[in-house]
């Protein structure tokens, strides 16, 4: 039972290129054939009505020729005016370009390295391993707390790993952004209240026969994209050599075009490009003005070393001289994350992102391409800069996020979000939060409005499960401790009503002082089987589920990719833009290649049936046959 509580942009380089080709027009070298033909038939003496009529067609070919000529012409003409309208307006909102180290001015053409970086070992990409939140004692410690996240980088990244064949390294899958990555039907919050919905849902456990799964849910009241009133945008962009591959600088490009073509006259647009040396491309641009934007755009191109600490420093320069009072004010990161020369320690980054974020400017972070990819980096990047993490593998993905998305990916709602569930020791006997482990508070930070927390943009859902056990399960994973209070007489203390009390803390993005909300979770809002909950209970189960499995948890014990499968299928609901069916799909690849992997591999010599020689343990080389000191081939 679920409960709600109520308190088309063209680019100049493009129409060059379409012109350059032509439009049907002959070319000089078909145009002098057919002349070669007239003048040999005139040579022959060829008078007849049919040697007239092919001169008449050549000359209208001609005609034809001279006149596309023409027209060619004045479309180059009316090309290079707009060219050279784009490089005025260039030079007008472009700041002095920077030097490099080498005294070589830093402009947006940089030169491409001649390193293959799509080549780079997958080895050297930085996914961080999650500790797997335990199994805790409701009579011991009744409280949980954490901060909610609204990143949906894991989720991309682990899609993007399965369509390659790849499974992740076990641990870090981060399943709270798989679980945000999609869309719930909660309902918007009332006028006049807090400005996110809460709702709780009950239900028996997919994982496990004697336990239950609580989810929580949070919904931002929506904001059409016509409101979100005027924006300063700084887009901090890597050009450097390590994303030089198609799935990474030139998906960028395309996927701030799609950003761009959004904006209007009110915005304003900022780009610092970095590599060996940082430089501004553009300063304070109109947001309508698409041509100067998609020329600066077009323009950058892969080369050098990553300074991301310096290019920054300058994105945040910018982002407070086009500061904009009461408005959107972002700087938003599109990188790798290989930040490897200059200022890059991680606290001097973190000091400079918390000290800007304090003056209303937040920072989002774009991840592209993988081989050297910082995962880690970028989440924390964006978590201590109020914004929110995504990840960039498809232009797909750049519309949802960019597009679709665009009004949760730019305005904040709620800030330093907090959760907070008391479990009541009188009916619950143990629970595990799924996910967040990163995110985890301790108990007194819940009411300190100095730690920091998580945001939610306008639009977002926010979804947590719990996995409980009912104290009349028995079946504890954990042993009852000898000294305490006797369960017979301190239960009484306790309401038989409520299984658990939720509590919520957030702050206006313009506020320092926290708000408190408060919902009791009552036993009766529990349905007796799994498939009377809801289509987007069993589907959050089902992510959660997979996400689990990849990360090899331990407590799934009656949970397996057959049920996992069954779950999913069974879920799928209102599904306008597919994205539950490619979870679906993405599931199933999971399976096969977990299948795959345990496999036995069968080793043998020739196309023989016999099997290698044993390995030595000490050295690790083949143990040779005491009657063939030569090793030859067996037969």
């Amino acid at each position: 039972m679920k409960t709600q509580y109520s308190p088309k942009t063209v680019s100049v380089s493009d129409q060059t290129l379409y012109l350059q080709r032509g439009n049907g027009i002959p070319s000089a070298s078909n145009t002098a054939a057919l002349l070669l033909v007239a003048v040999s038939l005139t040579a022959c003496g060829g008078k007849g009505p049919e040697v007239e009529h092919q001169q008449a067609e050549q000359q209208a070919e001609q005609q034809a020729e001279q006149q596309a000529e023409q027209r060619h012409q004045e479309a180059s003409q009316r090309q290079a005016e707009m060219r050279d309208a784009a490089k005025v307006e260039m030079a007008r909102v472009a700041a002095p370009m920077q030097m490099s180290s080498n005294g070589a001015v830093m402009g947006i053409n940089i030169a491409p390295m001649p390193r293959d970086y799509a080549a780079i070992p997958l080895a050297q990409n930085k996914f961080e391993q999650q500790v797997q939140n335990g199994i805790m004692v409701a009579g011991e410690i009744p409280v949980s707390t954490f901060s909610i996240d609204v990143d949906t980088g894991s989720y991309a990244t682990l899609r993007r790993m399965l369509r390659e064949g790849r499974l992740p390294e076990k641990g870090t899958v981060r399943v709270e952004e798989m679980l945000n990555y999609f869309a719930y039907d909660y309902p918007l919050p009332a006028k006049n209240s807090a400005p996110f919905s809460v709702t709780t849902e009950l239900a028996p456990s997919p994982y496990n026969d004697d336990m239950m799964l609580l989810r929580i849910g949070l919904k931002g009241y929506d904001l059409p994209k016509s409101q979100l009133g005027a924006s300063n945008l700084v887009f901090l962009l890597d050009v450097s050599g390590s994303m030089a591959s198609a799935d990474k600088l030139p998906l960028l490009q395309t996927a701030l075009k799609l950003l761009t073509a959004q904006l209007s006259a009110q915005d304003k647009v900022s780009i610092v490009v970095y590599a060996g040396a940082a430089g501004v491309v553009l300063d304070g641009a109109s947001g309508n003005d698409t041509q100067t934007l998609t020329y600066a755009l077009e323009q950058l191109s892969a080369g050098g070393s990553t300074n991301g600490g310096q290019g920054i420093t300058q994105a945040y320069q910018l982002a407070k001289k086009h500061f904009i009072p009461n408005g959107i004010n972002r700087v938003i990161l599109a990188t790798d994350g290989d930040f490897n020369v200059g200022v890059t320690d991680f606290d001097d980054l973190i000091a400079l992102i918390e000290k800007e974020k304090d003056h209303g400017i937040g920072l989002t972070t774009l991840g592209f391409g993988l081989g050297n990819y910082n995962d880690q980096l970028m989440e924390q990047l964006a978590d201590k800069g109020n914004g929110n993490y995504a990840y960039i593998d498809t232009l797909n993905e750049a519309r949802k996020v960019l597009v679709d998305e665009l009004s949760s990916t730019l305005f904040t709602i709620a800030k330093d979000v907090k959760i907070q569930v008391e479990f009541n020791p009188a009916l619950i006997s143990e629970y595990r939060l799924i996910g967040y482990e990163n995110r985890a508070l301790a108990r007194e930070d819940f009411n300190n409005d100095k730690v920091d927390a998580g945001e939610i943009g306008a639009g977002h859902t926010v979804t947590a499960l719990y996995e409980l056990r009912y104290v009349e399960a028995g079946n504890r994973m954990n042993d009852k401790l000898r000294y305490g209070v006797d369960a017979q007489t301190g239960q009484e203390k306790y309401s038989r009503e409520e299984i658990a009390f939720l509590k919520l803390r957030y702050k206006l993005p313009e506020q320092t002082q926290s708000q408190l909300l408060s919902y009791p979770i009552r036993l009766d809002q529990s349905v007796k089987q799994l498939e009377q909950a809801s289509d987007d209970f069993r589907f959050a189960a089902a992510v959660a589920g997979l996400g689990q499995l990849l990360n090899g948890s331990h407590y799934l014990h009656q949970f397996d990719y057959a049920q996992l499968s069954q779950l999913a299928r069974s879920a799928l609901g209102d599904d306008p833009f597919g994205y539950r069916h490619e979870f679906v799909q993405l599931m199933e690849t999971a399976a096969a290649i977990e299948q795959s992997n345990q496999l036995p591999i069968k080793k043998t010599f020739d196309g023989s049936d016999k099997s290698f020689a044993p390995q030595d343990k000490r050295y690790g080389e083949p143990m040779r046959d005491k009657r063939n000191p030569r090793n030859e081939r067996l037969q």
